[in-house]
Order: structure tokens, then C-alpha cells, then sequence
């Protein structure tokens, strides 16, 4: 056993490999070899890929599946706060204990050999689902699928591919077919997948992969999709059934679809039954924080003032910069202010293009602590050059300042541009 906190731990496992990202699974396989093949003994899994709304998806099958009395495991990434967010263990956060525990033995087992943070931790995380009674596990992958760490399972009990976009292309391919192939690195010999809303180059290299390998389709619009959606709930269809459910409680013209994912999804699953109502209690009850989510009673609200509606988004492609516009554009009440900061790895110009007609002014700022971030200067310009009101700031709390500072009257603040910064948002929330 370990005296080293998990966050020494953690801090030594990044330097076990000189690339944060590097792709491939025969470190992975090596590691999980010395283990003992923890990935072998782990409850059935429902494997999670995409750009945008995993996350989303994965929180309305936990919130579901949890409502019907199933012990769930999750392991999703990256953490907003603290690491022990990416492994829940039976639908708790993991133990500080048990954490340091797994990671020691990894690192041990592991011997000093060269692999990336993410493989390790993932191996940690495998090595813990694998010692405590489970009835599935729901596992998201980190960025892309077929070179991805979760990819060890060979047959998972369903795969899931929500919407894909461009992102991560330096490691993923320049076009959007070609980031759909990786992803669809989780489709498995027979193993149905149910992919979400699609464009059709990402659809048709997802429908090719499935073909190839006999693995049976649920493809949004053609064997389910969302048909109407009012201000308390939705309907959709899904194979010959109908269903009315209630509006999901994560905010966001686009949860209607999520939710509907992850609802054809629980359908799907062998062995597993959750009712409509139990579905129903799912979409009211998941959790994600820092997507699109309303900051109330926190540091941030304090220093805004009672006339700020403040609210947080770790968005960071321009998929996500669409989605984010369309919620603007339904924020009729009052003016909408951006804080803004991103890292060099991403898109900014992409991701503030599609907001900018909906917003008033904006404060860029760079993300503490990130060796990535983009200088809030950096950011300024590209705010600028979409014709935008735009300053710079030292930190996130001097922006909402500056913002609520000019504001005349009642006023609303998005936080957006990278899940780091919400993760620094929602650590200054509980000061």
C-alpha cells in the first residue's frame, strides 16, 4: 500500500512518456498483461464514442440505468475538478484510497517503461471496475476509438458513435470521413451500434466499418429520431414504438437528441430492462456538469452580482460553437456576454464564429496552469476579428469583473472554449 496521495501519483505518471497523446495499444496491452488482464474480468460494457455529447449520452444511461436499480460503473474523461471524477465505481466518485492504491500498482507493474497518462490512469481505472461487483460499465473513450486505450474490449455489450466533427485532426485525420473511421475503431464483429445524428461523410465511413464487420445499425433518422420537442418534453420514435418523455434536464436545444441516443441505446441492451418510467426518471435525474450548466449560489455569481445570469460550457470545437449558438439564440431576455478561453490545440476562430451574431461583447482570458493555452491576447484577436466588443483579462475572475462591470442592467455571462477552464470556473465556484 502506498502513503503517496493520488495526486503525486498522478503528477509522476505524466512523466512517464514524453508525448501527452500518443496512439497505439501495445503499451496499453503490455501493462495490462503485468496485471493480471483486468479488461478481461470487468461487468458487460457499453463502449461510448464521438466528438460531441458522449458525455451527455453517458449520463442519461447512468441516470437510467441507476433508476432501475442496476450498480453502475463509469469512466469518462477528461475530470473538471479533481481526477477521482473519470472513475466512478457502483455510481460514486472513486475513493481517494482506492485510487492512490491502483495507480501505485500500476506504476509498479508497469516498471518505468515509456506510456502516456491516459493509458496508465486508464489501466487503473480498469484494474478497480474489475474488483468491485458491477452490472455494466458504461466506458467513454478518451479521443479517438480505434487507437483509443478503452479499446482493449473486444466485445462489448453495445457501442454507441454520437455526432462526429473536426477535432483533435493532428492526431485524428484532416477530413471528417476519416475522424469517423477512428472512431468507429469501437464497432465489433457483430456487436450493435447505435450511431447518432451524423453528416453524411461521418455516417457512411460509420455505416462502411459496420458493414465490413457485421455489426448491426441503429442510425439516427432512420430507425429512431426525436419528432417534436415543447417546454416540458419530447417525442421520438424508435422502430415502430412511440414514446413521450420528459425534457431532459441538461440545458440545450440539442439534449432532446442526445437523450434519444441513449434511450434507443437502454432499448438495445441485452439482459437489461428499464422501463419508460425509469427512463423517464433518467433524462430528470443525469448530471454533467460544465455542459452548458447554470452557475447559481458560487464565488463567480457573487463577484457577476444579482443581475448576471452566469452560465458555464466546456464546448471547444466549432460543432460545439453551433450548438452553443443555438442556444443563444433562444437567450431573448437579456444581452449575452462571452469569457472566453482556449487551448493552442484547438479552433478558435471555428468555435467563436457561429456565437459571435448572438453576443454582446466578450473578455478572453488564458487558462491558469495549462502549458497549451492560448494567450488571452491571442483569443482577443480572433473575438475581434468576428466584429465583437472584445477585451483581455489576467484570470477568469477578473473578466466576469470586467463584464458585470460594464453591463447597464440585467445581463447574461457564458464561460466557454475549453473544458479546462470550466473545470477552473467550477474550482473558484466553491472558494
Amino acid at each position: 500500500m502506498t502513503d503517496a496521495s493520488s495526486d503525486v501519483l498522478l503528477e509522476r505518471l505524466t512523466r512517464l512518456h514524453p508525448k501527452l497523446i500518443d496512439l497505439s495499444l501495445d503499451r496499453m496491452f503490455r501493462l495490462l498483461d503485468a496485471l493480471g488482464d483486468p479488461h478481461l474480468d470487468l461487468p458487460p460494457v457499453v463502449h461510448v464514442a464521438g466528438t460531441n455529447g458522449k458525455g451527455s449520452v453517458v449520463a442519461y444511461l447512468r441516470a437510467a440505468l441507476m433508476a432501475a436499480g442496476y450498480r453502475v460503473h463509469a469512466y469518462t474523461s477528461p475530470h473538471l475538478v479533481r481526477f477521482h471524477e473519470r472513475v466512478e465505481i457502483a455510481g460514486e466518485a472513486i475513493a481517494e484510497a482506492d485510487l492512490a492504491a491502483l495507480l501505485d500498482e500500476c506504476e509498479r507493474a508497469n516498471g518505468g517503461r515509456p506510456i502516456t497518462f491516459f493509458e496508465v490512469t486508464t489501466a487503473a481505472a480498469f484494474l478497480g471496475f474489475s474488483r468491485a461487483p458491477a452490472d455494466i460499465l458504461l466506458l467513454e473513450t478518451g479521443l479517438g476509438g480505434r487507437l483509443d486505450a478503452t479499446n482493449v474490449i473486444d466485445r462489448p455489450l453495445l457501442a454507441v458513435i454520437t455526432p462526429v466533427s473536426l477535432d483533435h485532426q493532428q492526431f485524428l485525420g484532416e477530413s471528417l470521413a476519416e475522424i469517423a473511421g477512428e472512431k468507429a475503431g469501437i464497432v465489433k464483429p457483430g456487436v450493435p451500434v447505435v450511431v447518432g445524428p451524423q453528416e453524411p461523410a461521418a455516417r457512411d465511413a460509420i455505416l462502411a466499418r459496420a458493414r465490413r464487420l457485421g455489426a448491426p445499425v441503429l442510425l439516427a433518422g432512420r430507425d429512431y429520431d426525436v419528432v417534436s420537442v415543447t417546454e416540458s418534453g419530447f417525442a421520438m420514435t424508435d422502430g415502430e414504438a412511440a414514446l413521450t418523455l420528459p425534457r431532459p434536464v441538461l440545458a440545450g436545444p440539442h439534449q432532446p437528441m442526445n437523450a434519444a441516443v441513449a434511450v434507443a441505446a437502454l432499448r438495445r441492451l441485452p439482459g437489461f430492462v428499464v422501463t419508460d418510467d425509469r427512463l423517464a426518471e433518467g433524462l430528470r435525474a443525469a448530471r454533467w456538469p460544465a455542459r452548458l450548466q447554470r452557475l447559481e449560489h458560487g464565488r463567480l455569481n457573487r463577484l457577476a452580482g444579482p443581475d448576471v445570469d452566469l452560465w458555464l460550457d466546456g464546448g471547444h470545437n466549432p460543432a460545439a460553437g453551433r450548438i452553443l449558438a443555438d442556444m443563444a439564440a433562444t437567450w431573448r431576455d437579456r444581452p449575452l456576454d462571452l469569457v472566453v478561453g482556449m487551448m493552442n490545440t484547438k479552433d478558435p476562430a471555428g468555435f467563436i464564429a457561429p456565437l459571435a451574431p448572438h453576443v454582446r461583447r466578450a473578455v478572453a482570458v488564458g487558462i491558469p496552469g495549462e502549458k497549451n493555452t492560448l494567450p488571452a491576447e491571442t483569443t482577443r484577436a480572433v473575438l475581434a476579428a468576428d466584429g465583437l466588443e472584445a477585451g483581455a483579462a489576467d484570470g477568469l475572475e477578473d473578466a466576469v469583473r470586467m463584464l458585470a462591470a460594464r453591463s447597464d442592467g440585467r445581463s447574461r455571462i457564458l464561460i466557454c472554449g475549453s473544458l479546462y477552464l470550466a473545470g477552473r470556473a467550477l474550482a473558484a465556484q466553491a472558494e
